[in-house]
């Protein structure tokens, strides 16, 4: 099943997602319908308030469907290390056509569950390293927007209403 990308500024996006307590077929097919509906979406990564289900779970696969041992479910993550620093172009499925650079570090290390429910550690640099942090962020109720001066954040915001004001959003 594919879902619909919520959108900003809807409520989901901004409040922190519930963990994840049961590990069920269901929550296999929710993984799957996640991977489809990015997969339509063509984005890289997907966390569930993107698809207005505020549980502690996002997906990525920066291959795109080219190697699916690329695909990587985090359930229930953290960051557990951070180290160096970047400052690279971000774009998100819930701000279609906004992108902005933002301030990350280089390479974390993500403490998860996986869909049977058993705890791994996966360490992430460059474009890894900024999808863990963008999708965990997601699951924290933060925006990638949230990370610009406010300056910045006020012109995206201006641009969205703009959006919004023509039918465009």
């Amino acid at each position: 099943m594919i879902y619909p990308i919520i959108k900003y500024p809807d409520p989901v996006l901004m409040k922190p997602a519930k963990d994840v307590t049961v590990f069920d077929k269901e929550l296999k097919q929710l993984v799957e319908d996640m991977f489809e509906s990015m997969y339509e979406a063509q984005g890289i990564g997907l966390a569930a308030p993107q698809i207005n289900i505020a549980k502690r779970l996002c997906i990525i696969d920066l291959s795109f469907k080219k190697n699916p041992a690329e695909k990587i479910v985090l359930i229930n993550p953290e960051i557990i290390e951070k180290e160096g620093k970047q400052h690279e172009e971000e774009g998100c499925l819930s701000l279609p056509e906004i992108r902005e650079k933002v301030n990350r570090a280089f390479q974390v290390k993500v403490r998860a569950q996986d869909v049977e429910g058993k705890w791994f550690e996966i360490e992430g640099t460059e474009l890894l390293s900024r999808a863990f942090q963008h999708e965990i962020d997601h699951l924290n109720g933060v925006l990638f927007i949230d990370h610009l001066s406010r300056l910045k954040r006020d012109l995206v915001l201006r641009r969205i209403r703009k959006m919004q004001k023509n039918g465009e959003w």
